[in-house]
């Protein structure tokens, strides 16, 4: 009899890019990655953000270095990721959301929502993937949708658009990707408390209702996903594509 042996969870060796990484789900993202041995890229506009959180990781030993950038931007991105060399593992987390009523949304809040949330995503993992299959290395890459991609919501038909379409593309993804060995998955989170979505729960209302849906009663911190991000970066979900993580306190669970 043999006891079976857990896969590791370790990162060494590899190589990973995070978008939108100067902040909130993004630096956790970038900093879980790191801790587990990974060399990470952050990828942001903010060039002053990313510079200091790729310090900070590279001041607790880990490996960082940065790419500033605008992900809407797909002929610079695709660029700069075929200079690079190949990268392992892809957290598209380059996001935003603009909230209203479904009568009043603009064509330019439309265009601005999708182009980031879901036109940004699939170019920047087309270019990794790219890469990925010309160096003949298997990879993972990990979309950050949200419980959004699964259930409505008040006031974000185009977040709730992007996020469900986000979904689609992550499974036909995973077909298409699969005999290269890619593995492509989301984690879908619940309400976190980040830089963006702060200001939301300053409106007793608005946390209120947000507390009642989540079933353990709490709003979600970064800390909640590092784990997620960290297992489907990792050999322990080597068998886990085409599929989403809910970390959504039980939101979606009624």
């Amino acid at each position: 009899m043999i006891l079976p042996r857990t896969p590791s969870m370790r990162l060494d060796g590899r190589r990973a890019l995070v978008t939108g990484a100067g902040r909130g789900i993004g630096l956790a993202a970038a900093a879980a990655l790191a801790q587990a041995g990974a060399h990470v890229t952050l990828v942001a506009r903010s060039e002053t953000e990313i510079a200091q959180a790729a310090a900070m990781i590279r001041d607790e030993g880990g490996q960082a270095d940065i790419l500033a950038g605008d992900v809407c931007d797909t002929a610079e991105m695709r660029r700069a990721i075929d200079q690079a060399a190949p990268f392992d593992i892809l957290v598209n987390n380059a996001g935003t959301n603009r909230p209203a009523p479904f009568a009043d949304v603009t064509e330019e809040e439309y265009d601005a929502v999708l182009g980031l949330n879901l036109r940004a995503a699939f170019f920047v993992a087309q270019a990794v993937a790219r890469k990925q299959i010309d160096a003949g290395i298997p990879g993972a890459i990990i979309h950050v949708s949200s419980q959004m991609g699964h259930v409505g919501g008040a006031q974000r038909t185009v977040y709730c658009a992007a996020k469900h379409a986000l979904e689609g593309l992550t499974k036909a993804m995973a077909i298409d990707l699969a005999p290269h060995r890619i593995r492509v998955n989301t984690i879908c989170p619940t309400y976190i408390e980040t830089p963006m979505t702060r200001p939301y729960f300053e409106q007793p209302a608005f946390r209120d209702d947000v507390l009642r849906k989540i079933k353990l009663g709490r709003v979600g911190q970064v800390e909640d996903l590092m784990g997620a991000i960290l297992l489907l970066a990792s050999d322990a979900a080597s068998l886990v594509t085409g599929t989403s993580l809910l970390i959504d306190g039980g939101w979606t669970a009624d």
